[in-house]
């Protein structure tokens, strides 16, 4: 099992910039596929984007495309999402989530953290 600390959410202007954290514990973190997903009010968590067990690969839902980039450091146990161009509607609580390799079904969340966009 993995335990995974999100931080680095905030307020932030439309137009404004932040990067996400996500720290995980456990020395298998280079083999999970990483995901990140939101929440806003009201609605239904959605997928952001996902990044292979590697770095090599990634996907990002279309709202985000061009506007986010996730990345990775398997060194550091930490997966990364920096958001820029923020709309208003991307606030949101935003939610890591590991995948293990091998292991279909199960996924990992952390506990969020608020991303706050003002118009």
């Amino acid at each position: 099992q993995v335990q995974l600390v999100e931080s680095g959410g905030g307020l932030v202007q439309a137009g404004g910039s932040l990067r996400l954290s996500c720290a995980a514990s456990g020395r298998t973190f280079s083999s999970y596929v990483m995901n990140w997903f939101r929440q806003a009010p009201g609605k239904e968590r959605e997928f952001v984007a996902r990044i292979s067990a590697s770095g090599g690969g990634t996907y990002y839902a279309n709202s985000v495309k061009g506007r986010f980039t996730i990345s990775r450091d398997n060194a550091k146990n930490t997966v990364y999402l920096q958001m820029n161009s923020l709309k208003f509607e991307d606030t949101a609580v935003y939610y890591c989530a590991a995948d293990p390799s091998g292991v279909p079904g199960i996924r990992y969340w952390g506990q969020g953290t608020q991303v706050t966009v003002s118009s």
